[in-house]
C-alpha cells in the first residue's frame, strides 16, 4: 500500500532551518510496531501518523513517535501537522486560508488556528492541552553541571535555578549564565541519565540570545528518546511557561515571548509562547510558529 507523506521544517518560514518533521497523511491500518519502525526509518525528532478522528466534529487524530518511542503530545508535530492539513484543505478550496482544526492527541484534543501563507507554508498557534505543573527537579548545581559538562558557577542566573515542569511531557529546565556556557553544554552519558532520568530531557536556557527579538535562547537534549539534540521543542516551551511564571512572576494579563533554539545545530528556530496570568498562576497558554513543506513522497508500506 502506498501512503503519502510530507516533510516539513517547523518553527521556521524557510526551508532547511527549524525542526524537520515527517507527517504520514494516512496512518490507517498501521499497528504500533509498524509506526515505530517507520519513525525509526525517517530518523527525525518526530514522525506523525494522521488517522480519522474519533469525534466527528474534530479534524483528525494524530500519533507522534520519536525514533525510540511514542509521545502523548509534542509541539512541532502539532504545528507542522496543523499546517500541512490546512494546506491540503486550501488546495481543495483556495479561498479557505484561515481555519481552526481540532487534533486528537494522546494528551487530549488540541485546538489549532492556522493561517495559510504560501502554497507550501503557513503559521499555526495552538492552545496548551494542559497547564504546566511541577515535575521532578534535576538536582543541585553540582549534579546538573556534571551531567552537562559545565561548571557549577555557570548553572543559574538571577533567581533562576534548575527545576522541572510538565505540560503534557515532563522536562528538566536548566538556566545557564550566558551564550558561551550554553554553547559548551553537552550531555555526559555517565551522569546525564542519572540526573534527568525522571524527565524526557534537559531544556537548557539563558536570557542571552543571538537575535534581537527573542527573550530566551535554548537547547534541548534527550538522548533517551534517540534525540541527541532537538532543533526546536514546542512541548518543552509549553512547560517552560511554568518556569517563567515561577521565576519571572509576570503580572496578571497576557504576555508574549519568543524562544530561539537550534542555532548551535545550524537549524535556527523561533518558538512563540503566549501566557495568560491571573493571581500568580498560568491560566491559559499557547504555542505558535511557522512551518514549510520541503518534500513530499509516498511510503511503500
Amino acid at each position: 500500500m502506498s501512503r503519502r507523506f510530507a516533510i516539513l521544517d517547523v518553527f521556521t518560514d524557510r526551508p532547511l532551518a527549524g525542526n524537520p518533521l515527517a507527517v504520514v497523511l494516512d496512518g490507517s491500518g498501521l499497528d504500533d510496531a509498524r509506526m515505530q519502525a517507520i519513525a525509526a526509518e525517517f530518523n527525525l525528532s518526530e514522525t506523525v501518523f494522521v488517522l480519522p478522528a474519533e469525534n466527528s466534529h474534530h479534524s483528525a487524530a494524530i500519533r507522534i513517535f520519536t525514533p525510540a518511542r511514542e509521545l502523548p503530545f509534542a509541539g512541532h508535530p502539532t504545528i507542522g501537522t496543523a499546517v500541512v492539513l490546512a494546506l491540503e484543505t486550501a488546495h481543495e478550496n483556495p479561498a479557505n486560508h484561515e481555519m481552526v482544526l481540532m487534533l486528537e492527541e494522546k494528551v487530549g484534543p488540541v485546538r489549532c488556528g492556522v493561517t495559510v501563507k504560501t502554497e507550501a507554508g503557513g503559521h499555526a498557534i495552538f492552545d496548551l492541552p494542559r497547564m504546566p505543573t511541577a515535575a521532578a527537579d534535576p538536582g543541585n548545581r553540582e549534579t546538573v553541571a556534571l551531567a552537562l559538562g559545565l561548571l557549577p558557577a555557570e548553572i543559574g542566573f538571577e533567581n533562576h535555578r534548575p527545576t522541572g515542569f510538565d505540560a503534557g511531557v515532563p522536562y528538566g529546565f536548566v538556566p545557564v549564565r550566558n551564550l558561551d556556557a550554553i554553547e559548551r553544554a553537552r550531555p555526559h552519558p555517565q551522569h546525564f541519565a542519572k540526573t534527568f532520568g525522571e524527565v524526557t530531557g534537559a531544556f537548557v536556557y539563558t536570557r542571552d540570545r543571538v537575535g534581537p527579538v527573542a527573550a530566551f535562547h535554548a537547547r534541548m537534549f534527550a538522548p533517551g528518546l534517540g534525540i541527541a539534540e532537538d532543533p526546536a521543542t514546542g512541548s518543552a516551551v509549553a512547560a517552560f511557561a511554568g518556569v517563567v511564571a515561577r521565576f519571572d512572576q509576570p503580572p496578571g494579563g497576557g504576555h508574549h515571548y519568543l524562544v530561539e533554539q537550534g542555532f548551535e545545530m545550524g537549524r535556527p528556530s523561533l518558538i512563540g509562547l503566549e501566557i495568560d496570568m491571573d493571581d500568580g498562576a498560568v491560566v491559559a497558554a499557547r504555542i505558535s510558529g511557522d512551518a514549510v513543506v520541503v518534500a513530499e513522497g509516498a511510503l511503500a508500506v
